[in-house]
């Protein structure tokens, strides 16, 4: 039987990564948990590493899928509608590594959301845990007219490559790996990624170039450059020696410094890359690790359709200019979908399926919690709009100041200190409902976090947001670190600086003034998170100040109660399994 008459092969050449063995095995591990034949420990280890996470509330647990290069087909699609629907909340939620995770689910339930993910071809295998996590990949390669080459397909093989595979899924800690460089910059963050490769060509050869020990967290480090120009063909070698030095340099003690970042300072530099080319050589003695591509679908072919006649609505002009960006090819779009909070739910799942299908017949998740449709023939726009508007998905806005990013936070996450997800609302509603404000710093990046750990990736904004408390007449206020001039580029990531903390409700007036700060004193045009990189700290701060200060007689009894929320705000935090 050939590979492509494998019923886990979706369509006619994009392959599946589910194992149904490893559901049985899943099951069978739950049951020895439940014994007493297997400790709680080893337990942990076990579920997390296929995807399975403790929540906050101790009767439920989320579940993450994987989304290898943020690729998921009309099938696959379904499979996430049934599995909201049936086992989760009603919603699957959209994560900054591209995949797809659903909370408030019980373990019992865990079994039958894992086989119905898996019959569709998608695995939770090293979705969590101390292994190679997703590897994401931008949403726009192979249309993006900026790109030396499509990146997926290498993307794609490396995935293949490491998944399962006997250093990458016993880590010290977790490992992140992105591709990007297809739109002339880093677009996925590779910067921030312990491995990232962006696209570059010399010779008419492709190949990246290699960053290595990025990360954010309590110690923000940007990635540095190991290789001006590595070759595609030798993309898994390198890869695969990177992930056995650290597999093998690792702290396995600490929890706190087991990140390759911190066994690249153990090392140094230059010790590091030492072991890392010694680590080629031995793979190269043992055979080397073959170059091949795997099955990619053909793109669509541009049939002229009916004219699609003008589209009335007001909102479509907005729609059309920040969601909608032309193809490489001729006559097609990528029509992007903002998620609020990345959130999509089962009704909506399944109209997206039908969706794709005026497309390439794929969907692709993004890094920013939003959703693309690519090869959308250029007199289908307005008809996608309208069906995408029918189900609650029609915002315009894609990657402006309204398109917040942020973490699960409080509403789920253990480590969590604040309801970051509020936040990340109340910013989103507070700007749309002012368009004059929003229009003077439409490009400026917002992320929130609920905890110091950057999985909404506040550290790498304009504005970032990281949750935390104070005490105000003795009782606990949400609060948020602000930080101010993060961003990733070409050339590595900036992190943001502290200008100020701020009383959770008060964050809108406080972003409302530095928007007007950036209005009044910007170069001419300086885009807003340039402008929050270079401007001076005290400036900032002053501008601030009557946002920061909270005495006793001034505070409000909704200061004490976090957004979103209707109780008084308690810091209760536990031992975390992460929440992205």
């Amino acid at each position: 039987m050939s590979s492509l008459d494998d019923p886990k092969v979706l369509g006619s050449t994009r392959l599946g990564f589910a194992d149904e063995r490893e559901v049985d095995v899943f099951v069978e591990k739950l049951g020895q948990f439940e014994r007493g034949e297997l400790d709680a420990d080893a337990w942990r280890a076990f579920r997390l590493v296929h995807g399975t996470y403790g929540q906050r509330q101790d009767q439920y647990t989320m579940l993450r899928t994987k989304i290898p290069q943020g690729i998921l087909t009309p099938a696959q699609i379904l499979a996430l509608a049934d599995v909201a629907e049936s086992w989760s909340n009603g919603k699957g939620h959209l994560t900054t590594r591209q995949n797809v995770q659903f909370h408030f689910m019980k373990l019992a339930d865990v079994e039958s959301a894992m086989r119905r993910l898996a019959d569709s071809g998608m695995t939770t295998r090293e979705a969590c845990g101390n292994c190679v996590r997703n590897i994401t990949t931008c949403p726009y390669a192979g249309t993006a007219k900026e790109e030396p080459f499509d990146i997926t397909p290498y993307a794609e093989a490396l995935t293949r490559h490491l998944l399962r595979g006997t250093w990458s899924s016993t880590l010290p800690r977790k490992f992140k790996i992105a591709f990007g460089g297809c739109c002339g910059t880093d677009c996925t963050m590779a910067a921030i990624n312990d491995l990232g490769f962006l696209a570059a060509a010399r010779d008419g050869r492709p190949g990246f170039r290699l960053r290595i020990g990025g990360g954010t967290a309590a110690m923000p480090r940007s990635a540095f450059l190991a290789d001006e120009f590595l070759p595609a063909e030798d993309l898994l070698e390198a890869a695969e020696a990177v992930v056995r030095v650290f597999h093998r340099v690792g702290d396995r003690q600490n929890r706190h410094k087991a990140r390759l970042k911190y066994a690249i300072e153990k090392l140094g530099r230059d010790g590091f890359l030492a072991d890392y080319r010694s680590a080629r050589e031995t793979i190269r003695a043992e055979g080397g690790r073959p170059y091949a591509l795997p099955p990619q679908p053909a793109p669509p072919t541009f049939r002229p359709g009916p004219p699609g006649g003008r589209e009335s609505s007001p909102a479509f002009p907005s729609f059309l200019r920040d969601n909608v960006r032309a193809q490489k090819q001729e006559g097609f779009s990528t029509v992007t979908v903002r998620v609020p909070l990345g959130d999509v739910t089962a009704g909506q799942w399944r109209a997206l399926a039908g969706l794709a299908e005026l497309g390439e017949g794929e969907l692709r998740t993004t890094h920013e919690q939003n959703l693309v449709l690519r090869y959308v023939p250029d007199w289908r726009v307005a008809e996608v709009w309208r069906a995408l508007d029918r189900i609650g998905l029609g915002k315009a806005g894609v990657r402006t100041v309204v398109d917040a990013t942020s973490c699960p936070g409080a509403m789920s996450c253990k480590l969590a200190v604040t309801a970051s997800r509020g936040l990340a609302e109340l910013l989103a509603d507070h700007l749309e409902a002012d368009p004059e404000l929003a229009a003077k710093a439409r490009d400026l990046t917002i992320k929130v976090s609920g905890c110091p750990n950057g999985c909404g990736q506040h550290h790498v904004a304009g504005l970032g947001f990281q949750g935390g408390v104070r005490k105000v007449d003795g009782k606990a206020v949400p609060q948020y670190h602000l930080y101010v001039g993060g961003g990733v580029g070409a050339d590595g990531a900036g992190f943001g600086r502290l200008a100020a903390k701020i009383p959770a409700r008060r964050a809108p007036a406080a972003v409302r003034k530095l928007i007007e700060l950036y209005d009044a004193a910007r170069s001419p045009g300086e885009k807003p998170d340039d402008f929050f990189a270079r401007v001076a700290l005290d400036r900032v701060q002053a501008v601030l100040a009557e946002h920061t200060r909270m005495e006793a007689a001034e505070a409000r009894p909704e200061d004490f109660v976090d957004l979103g929320e209707e109780r008084a705000f308690v810091l209760a935090t536990g031992k975390g399994e992460c929440a992205m």
